[in-house]
């Protein structure tokens, strides 16, 4: 069942918010008023994944400026997270991220938003953007082998808060429909 338009499905997830404490929890709540980019990635210390992440953090201000959040969420331990964000990115870790990572450990939030590959209990690659609201705008999932776009995401979260009909390969600046 497609979940672009309806509300986005509720979340509370560990975090690494508080990377020290990691008592910090995320829920959708939480994003109310603002954009939110949500992303599920398989695994941590894995080759395609960092790629995307560090990506998304070294654009983050510009979804801030656009008044976005950012969350990634796998079905790893925050504990796994912590061990990732704090090996440095040379040596195959994130290193400092410009967002928090969530643990859906439980696989519950990878099954709601229908991502997760129940026989090998990871999540695919889905990325989502929920509007202010709390409803569903966007979603595009794909195989595990291929990274996202930054510069397609931030192109349709734009397009989305137009509010306008934007045509095929529109961009930032150009008229709408």
């Amino acid at each position: 069942m497609p979940l672009v338009g309806r509300p986005a499905p509720d979340f509370e997830m560990e975090s690494t918010k508080n990377l020290e404490t990691l008592k910090e929890k995320v829920k959708l709540a939480d994003y109310r008023g603002k954009w939110l980019v949500l992303f599920f990635y398989p695994l941590d210390f894995t080759f395609v994944c960092p790629t995307e992440i560090t990506a998304l953090s070294d654009r983050a201000e510009e979804f801030k400026n656009l008044d976005a959040e950012i969350l990634g969420v796998s079905t790893d331990s925050v504990y796994s997270h912590r061990a990732w964000i704090n090996t440095p990115r040379d040596q195959n870790g994130l290193g400092d991220l410009n967002y928090p990572l969530a643990s859906d450990i439980t696989k519950e939030v990878s099954r709601q938003y229908d991502v997760l590959i129940e026989e090998k209990g990871i999540a695919l690659r889905g990325l989502f953007i929920i509007d202010p609201e709390g409803i569903l705008r966007y979603q595009v999932v794909h195989d595990l082998d291929v990274g996202r776009s930054v510069d397609e995401t931030l192109r349709v979260l734009e397009a989305l808060q137009t509010g306008s009909l934007c045509p095929a390969n529109w961009k930032p600046g150009q008229k709408t429909l």
